[in-house]
């Protein structure tokens, strides 16, 4: 492991996608499943330092998103879906007062009647089977001193196996205690995962909160991000599952990530991206999870232009799979559906993922194609996925998003893995404050 460990490294990283530039700094987006979330995120507003602890009320910040979405699903071998909805995200930040702050923030999706469908063609993945869903999606309290912050509560988490992955109308967010260290390029996270909400917990369930194993999840994890180079090393402690976690299931196990990368830039407005990631997960509790993943990236920039190709590989373990995390997961192929993780049981896998990305003024374009190819299993059963997504967004300003995307699978050995063959298509506009 230490081997492998020094060896990844002396690799140079990785990339996806630049969405922009700021004093040479890129924002590298690892795949398409994260240019597909980034299109919702909002920006924190910066905290008063207050004098008084009166004043912690007084200049406390407001800030939240509007969003509206309609998604339709045409189904191949089943029926039609499709429905709107209404929502959003209001947030409410106390004032620092000697380090101390803290933030609640509610969450709603309330589908519109007259543009959804009713009975079986309804698509519950917005607001949940029962058209609605609502929750305190964060409360916590945060305490700054130096470079040092802790927080306690329901937060945002976003790292490489457990993030908000943002891409309908629900974000997840989590219950932890988290500590955080800024040192120079380097940021050190440590601390404990307890519950999760969101789209990827499961909208529909009879407790919204999912945990993430009867004692939590332990992560410690260490960023480096410079102007050119950018690594992560994590190590994750799922424990095993309650009775109540309806969403993963027993997903018990130890898993450790790291990733190396780096970009060059040459001439003017050209650069080339590289980057390598490594997973090793051991299982524990008999949960079935236990694997070693490992992925390379590549893409050329050039004035407002990217190609890119990603490349992941899972290695077969008898009767085990592969787990991504409490979220979209961090793999370089994740697509805006389709993830390793649904060919990975039992079978050597494979992802390929190609794409093209286009900026002109305030519009973004995309297009990617994914090839996924599980081997055949123990009883001989191959699974083939292809995915294609198509994305446009608008951004007039900094307040108002516009976005579409259109995905397209192809079910190639007809096994009904991941639904099948469909096509979506989604439309969005959101207006954040």
């Amino acid at each position: 492991m230490l081997k492998i460990m020094t060896l990844s490294f002396l690799v140079i990283n990785i990339y996806a996608q630049e969405l922009e530039r700021e004093d040479n700094h890129r924002e590298r987006i690892h795949s398409v499943r994260d240019v597909v979330s980034g299109v919702l995120k909002t920006e924190e507003k910066e905290l008063d330092i207050v004098s008084g602890f009166s004043h912690m009320f007084d200049d406390g910040t407001v800030s939240g998103q509007l969003r509206s979405m309609y998604s339709r699903y045409n189904y191949k071998d089943a029926t039609n879906t499709y429905a709107t909805a209404l929502g959003g995200h209001l947030k409410y930040e106390l004032a620092s007062y000697k380090g101390f702050n803290g933030g609640v923030a509610l969450t709603t999706s309330q589908k519109v009647s007259t543009l959804s469908a009713k009975g079986t063609s309804f698509n519950d993945e917005l607001t949940s089977s029962k058209g609605n869903y609502t929750q305190l999606s964060e409360a916590y309290v945060n305490y700054t001193f130096g470079d040092l912050a802790i927080r306690f509560g329901r937060q945002e988490v976003d790292t490489p196996l457990a993030d908000t992955d943002d891409i309908r109308m629900t974000p997840n967010t989590f219950e932890a205690y988290l500590l955080r260290y800024t040192k120079d390029d380097f940021l050190f996270v440590g601390g404990l995962l307890k519950r999760f909400q969101g789209f990827d917990a499961g909208l529909d369930t009879n407790k919204a909160w999912q945990t993430t194993g009867d004692k939590g999840t332990w992560i410690a994890g260490v960023t480096y991000d410079t102007s050119n180079i950018e690594g992560d090393l994590y190590y994750y402690d799922v424990s095993k599952s309650d009775a109540s976690n309806t969403a993963n299931g027993n997903v018990a196990n130890t898993s450790i990530y790291l990733s190396v990368g780096g970009h060059v830039h040459f001439a003017q407005e050209h650069s080339i991206h590289l980057d390598s990631q490594f997973l090793q997960q051991n299982e524990a509790d008999a949960s079935g999870v236990q694997s070693v993943v490992y992925g390379f990236l590549f893409e050329y920039v050039f004035e407002g232009v990217g190609f890119n190709l990603a490349y992941n590989k899972s290695n077969k373990k008898q009767g085990k799979r592969t787990f991504s995390g409490f979220g979209g997961g961090t793999l370089f192929t994740s697509m805006d559906n389709m993830i390793l993780d649904n060919i990975t049981s039992d079978r050597d896998a494979r992802g390929i993922v190609g794409g093209i990305s286009y900026t002109f003024r305030d519009v973004n374009f995309l297009y990617a194609y994914g090839d996924f190819d599980g081997k055949a299993d123990s009883s001989g059963v191959t699974q083939h996925i292809e995915e294609q997504d198509f994305g446009i967004e608008y951004m007039p300003n900094e307040e108002v998003t516009i976005a579409s995307i259109y995905t397209k699978q192809d079910d190639k050995d007809q096994t009904g893995i991941n639904g099948g063959s469909w096509e979506n298509f989604r439309i969005l506009v959101a207006y954040s404050f």
